[in-house]
């Protein structure tokens, strides 16, 4: 019986490898062209999305070519070559651009090529006659010429002060509102392609900013600002849904964010290259950020855990939170590291703001939750947003509860409450001033609130989306 089974086991893995061998020999299949018409909304303008408007848009058009409003695409680019020839694909310098040649392509540039599928498409859209037939509701330009107008204030979700205090970047609808340190006056409009903006954050030397977010349910995107500039400096597509959380190292050379597909990822912040891509997570991945000498990137999301993973390796290390079920009340949706330690504090779905010791020193034991330094006393409802001061004596925590919301001061050692301030809607997004005297607050109203935390008072509250196209201030 023995042997039977041996020798059929034998003829199985000989069939299987003369079938694979057979696949392997068989010539590829030419790309098919798409049974019927070719809409140019549904099937091309996502490719070029996904693949091409990060160097094509009006805030970063590589070769004067854009290829986010239909004129730009017909126009071309620096070449003066008309891209698209409706009805006659083999004239239109589009198609040169992205053909298959060995392999590779002149475009997208330091990017895979388009799939032969794609091309094929884009091939028939062209023969077809290039029609564009975007939908009416849809086709308002929105971009550095052209920058939203606001019929009500955007819920805000994000808001970051300058290393200097100079600056306070707050997210806008496709854009991102930079204003005076004080509130005072709005210094820049900074307008991509993301409809939704999930964080705004700057970079150590206050030269840059990073942006998270995308258009829900289509794409991601990370932005790279340069501050003084006012300039677009990279956007990179990133899967299918708006991503978030975005961190950077203390060397200023990596960004990291979470994504909707449960991943965690890390790009150099100046290339834009993959450095690091990691699945541990069950859940969306909303906040990140790397220890302090960046060796380990820690991240928080729905899944109710924060994890720890190295950076160099890309390797998972471990659950830093309890892995007891039952232990964490819901997800995490903040996460911040104490200046000059490797602590961390998180605020999520139980209410409760925590600090945690960011590395293991005892086998864990089942039940235990051992890296927990500190819970502080419960904020009503869930917490969206947890910042530090800068020298981490004190956190702010903001959190919404029955369509009200809550910020809170703590100090950190003691657990003290130092302040608490009541906000009429719920608290998505806190940041503390530079010098510690100013907490920043916004949420679903809109408003940015300015609390000065030695009075207890709220010292300054404004709309920071123009109702109407507005002039900036000058540099």
């Amino acid at each position: 019986m023995t042997r039977r089974l041996a020798f059929s086991c034998g003829l199985a893995v000989l069939g299987l490898l003369v079938v694979s061998r057979a696949r392997a020999e068989e010539p590829k299949k030419p790309a098919v062209p798409a049974a019927g018409p070719v809409s140019y909304f549904k099937d091309i303008r996502p490719i070029f999305q996904a693949n091409c408007q990060g160097c094509h848009q009006p805030a970063k058009a590589m070769g004067e070519f854009v290829l986010t409003t239909f004129d730009g695409l017909h126009k071309g680019g620096e070449s003066k070559q008309a891209a698209v020839v409706p009805g006659k694909p083999d004239q239109s310098n589009l198609l040169a651009q992205i053909a298959l040649k060995d392999g590779k392509a002149e475009m997208p540039k330091d990017k895979p090529p388009l799939t032969a599928d794609q091309i094929a498409r884009i091939r028939q859209w062209i023969a077809e006659g290039a029609a564009d037939d975007t939908p009416q509701s849809v086709r308002t330009v929105i971009d550095m010429q052209h920058p939203p107008v606001y019929e009500a204030p955007p819920v805000l979700t994000s808001l970051n002060f300058s290393p200097d205090g100079s600056l306070l970047a707050i997210s806008g609808y496709h854009e991102v509102l930079l204003y005076s340190g004080d509130g005072s006056a709005l210094v820049a409009r900074l307008v991509g392609q993301s409809e939704r903006i999930e964080s705004a954050v700057f970079s150590p030397d206050g030269k840059s900013l990073a942006v998270a977010g995308g258009s829900p349910g289509r794409l991601g995107e990370v932005q790279v600002w340069d501050v003084a500039a006012r300039k677009l400096r990279l956007s990179l597509p990133v899967t299918y849904d708006t991503v978030y959380g975005a961190s950077w190292s203390f060397d200023g050379t990596k960004i990291a964010f979470g994504c909707a597909d449960n991943t965690v990822r890390a790009i150099d912040s100046t290339t834009g290259k993959q450095v690091l891509y990691q699945g541990a997570h069950d859940d969306w991945v909303l906040d990140t950020v790397f220890s302090l000498d960046a060796k380990y990137l820690i991240s928080v999301g729905r899944d109710r855990s924060m994890k720890l993973v190295e950076v160099a390796t890309q390797r998972f290390v471990d659950n830093i939170t309890s892995i007891t079920p039952g232990a964490l009340k819901g997800g995490l949706a903040s996460v911040d590291r104490r200046p000059k330690r490797d602590e961390l504090l998180i605020g999520g779905a139980d209410g409760v703001p925590k600090t945690y010791q960011m590395l293991r020193t005892k086998a864990r034991v089942i039940g235990d939750d051992y890296n927990q330094i500190k819970a502080y006393a419960a904020m009503p409802g869930r917490i969206y947003s947890v910042r530090f001061n800068s020298d981490g004596t004190r956190f702010a925590a903001g959190s919404s509860f029955e369509g009200a919301g809550e910020v809170r001061v703590y100090e950190t050692d003691s657990g003290k409450l130092l302040d608490k301030f009541t906000d009429p809607g719920p608290v998505f997004s806190v940041a503390f001033s530079p010098n510690g005297k100013i907490v920043a607050a916004g949420g679903f109203d809109g408003l940015v609130r300015m609390y000065d935390v030695e009075t207890g008072k709220l010292s300054k509250q404004f709309s920071p989306a123009p109702a109407a196209p507005a002039k900036v201030a000058s540099k």
